[in-house]
């Protein structure tokens, strides 16, 4: 004769302390008692504890009145819940459907925020599995408070309309000054191993082509030249020529005091800490000069660096460049040449960048993040930060501070 079995969903709160859920746990073992779910989850020293279990039908009333006795000696609450196989077994059909982890990250998060992010992730028909904190505890101290706020969403489902959903993201991003990141949650996002940032405007607060016109004394000129490539009226090749062109006889020193006084992005040095110790491959794919390209990549161990070199002659530049220019074609290029050097997936790998010019890089790589970016592109990409440091990386990445904490950068 078949043995008739029992589905049992066992819900428990209360205050968490050590040897809790042991002893929830003792009980079910037991009477050998078969766990399909479980789950746990705790708030500020509350806890929510889920157990979905399947029994002998005679043994279920024994195990619910000793688990009842338990939870009052414990003083939790518990709460049962028969579950039917038929919709046990429409919970397990739905496992094959698209998980994604939706970033909400800014200087600080208020319930208007995560209300805005949920109603538009309700619209689309995804439903959240869970939510975590990966900043560390705010103190009440605003003065204290940390400089950042990160809480992830990880939701399933299939988007109804994917394009209208990141129009609204972005729109939420401008509107209400915080930054969003929606990747598919796959193998790939978790073993990302290369990541290529642009230079100027993005690892620097500064574009040095406009420093050494400065120091040059044509700074009203390169810039003039760089708006009339902004308006799409000479390509970039002939923009930069042209800029390059005006630096002739500038002295050799003065590169060297720039490269000594380039203003570091907010957050680099805990990013580029993180990204060594975890062993990321590092690189700088930009359209700017190797001379501080070379001084970053000395700096902070970077594994590559890649971008236009000038002429120097007598100790002066002499207005021309030497080799290929990097240009937003050519950035894509080295990202890929770069990912099948260290035999790495082109899933596996993130760019970095602010420019028109690091779109064809962005679009490449398996993660793309505007950072501080241009309208264009950030419309043209899915991820961005605009609130806080290039260290916002590392929560699209899915790093938690307590990770940092370990290692000593918070």
């Amino acid at each position: 004769m078949e043995t008739k079995r029992e589905l049992i969903l066992i819900s428990i709160s209360g205050v968490d302390r050590p040897g809790l859920t042991a002893s929830i746990t003792q009980i079910l073992s037991e009477y050998d008692v078969t766990i399909l779910d479980i789950g746990q989850a705790d708030i500020h020293s509350q806890l929510s504890l889920g157990i979905l279990f399947m029994s002998r039908e005679e043994d279920s009333g024994n195990i619910m009145k000793e688990l009842l006795f338990k939870a009052t000696a414990l003083g939790i609450a518990i709460r049962f819940s028969p579950v039917a196989e038929s919709e046990y077994m429409h919970w397990v059909n739905m496992q094959g459907k698209n998980r994604y982890i939706l970033t909400l990250l800014g200087r600080k998060l208020s319930a208007h925020h995560i209300a805005a992010v949920t109603k538009i992730l309700a619209d689309q028909g995804l439903n959240i599995d869970s939510i975590k904190r990966l900043t560390g505890r705010m103190p009440l101290d605003e003065q204290k408070a940390s400089v950042r706020a990160c809480i992830e969403f990880s939701v399933r489902g299939n988007p109804q309309h994917m394009e209208e959903m990141q129009s609204r993201l972005m729109h939420l991003s401008s509107e209400m000054g915080v930054d969003f990141s929606f990747q598919l949650d796959n193998m790939y996002r978790r073993m990302r191993r290369l990541i290529c940032f642009d230079m100027d405007s993005t690892l620097i607060q500064t574009e040095c082509i406009d420093e050494l016109a400065e120091r040059a004394g044509v700074g009203e000129q390169v810039r003039a030249i760089t708006e009339r490539a902004m308006r799409g009226e000479i390509d970039f090749k002939e923009s930069f020529a042209r800029r390059v062109a005006l630096l002739k006889g500038l002295e050799e020193s003065a590169m060297r005091d720039i490269a000594e006084h380039l203003p570091i992005t907010e957050g680099v040095d805990r990013l580029m800490f993180v990204l060594k110790h975890y062993g990321y491959k590092i690189a700088i794919l930009s359209g700017g000069f190797t001379y501080f390209g070379h001084y970053l990549k000395q700096k902070y161990g970077i594994d590559y660096m890649y971008a236009n070199e000038l002429e120097i002659a007598d100790g002066k530049l002499t207005g021309r460049y030497v080799g290929e220019i990097v240009d937003g074609k050519r950035k894509a290029e080295l990202l890929r040449l770069i990912a099948q050097v260290e035999h790495v997936d082109i899933a596996q790998t993130i760019a970095v960048g602010d420019g028109a010019n690091d779109l064809p890089m962005l679009s490449t790589a398996g993660l793309g993040i505007a950072f501080h970016a241009k309208p264009k592109v950030v419309a043209n990409t899915r991820q961005s930060i605009n609130t806080i440091g290039l260290d916002g990386v590392l929560y699209f990445l899915g790093f938690k501070d307590s990770y940092l904490e370990e290692k000593g950068k918070l």
